[in-house]
């Protein structure tokens, strides 16, 4: 039987990125999809990959590994498009976001995550919200509303009037 979350325990959807572990808050996922055509979509950053179509709804799409630095890699059988919701520039947003797996669901107490270091990283430490582990290993905590800045905030809702 699972055991049941403390107050003080949150969940988070780890992802790999190469050989990095990553996690975001449970509650912002909707859903998790296969690997998918994406539109693309002129003149758009080169972090945001263009456009799929989430059930007649177009849902803008971002490289994880683009957006970190890392070079692109061609779609595998262990990526997915994590769909989330957002509040970025100040709106609600449903964005994808490509990761080269999704690993598992985790708990982490408040004690169990540290501060995002400033140091030692290949990425921008205002995308982490903090560091906890699992396993032995690093599992690094994005805060989403600095990593859907303005730019993809401005980029997504022009994406949607490009299409709708």
């Amino acid at each position: 039987m699972a055991q049941p979350l403390s107050a003080h325990e949150a969940q988070f959807v780890t992802l790999g990125i190469d050989r990095e572990v990553f996690a975001v808050p449970v509650e912002a996922v909707l859903e998790i999809l296969d690997m998918q055509p994406v539109f693309r979509v002129p003149e758009a950053p080169a972090h945001m990959l263009g456009l799929i179509d989430l059930r007649g709804r177009s849902v803008p799409v971002l490289d994880l590994r683009t957006k970190l630095g890392l070079p692109r890699i061609p779609p595998t059988e262990s990526m997915r498009i994590l769909v989330l919701e957002v509040v970025a520039g100040g709106r609600l947003l449903v964005l994808g976001l490509v990761a080269d797996r999704v690993v598992e669901v985790i708990a982490l107490g408040e004690d169990e995550i540290e501060a995002a270091p400033d140091i030692g990283v290949s990425w921008r430490s205002d995308y982490i919200r903090g560091v906890g582990r699992r396993n032995g290993q690093f599992v690094i905590i994005f805060n989403l509303a600095r990593l859907f800045a303005d730019e993809d905030a401005g980029f997504a809702v022009a994406a949607e009037r490009a299409v709708a």
